[in-house]
């Protein structure tokens, strides 16, 4: 990831990649046996891809309301999402 701004308009990883990754990173940090530096860094690793994971679900969402909204003709648009 270059950038936080670009982080949030549009994410360098597929959501896929970043959920596989922070799983990895997860598994990593319970795995125990790091440095306190390793840690802090894996730890802020796995902040950037939480956030990039939710950037992509965040855009589903919205295009999922989106859709539904076109397809609903008449309503108020109010989604439940």
């Amino acid at each position: 990831m270059t950038t936080g701004e670009n982080t949030a308009a549009e994410p360098e990883l597929s959501y896929e990649e970043a959920r596989e990754e922070l799983a990895t990173v997860v598994r990593r940090l319970e795995s125990g046996g790091l440095t306190l530096k390793e840690s802090l860094a894996l730890w802020e690793r796995g902040e950037e891809l939480a956030k990039t994971c939710e950037a992509w679900l965040e855009g589903a969402r919205a295009k999922l309301a989106a859709a539904l909204a076109e397809d609903a003709p008449g309503e108020d648009g109010d989604t439940p999402f």
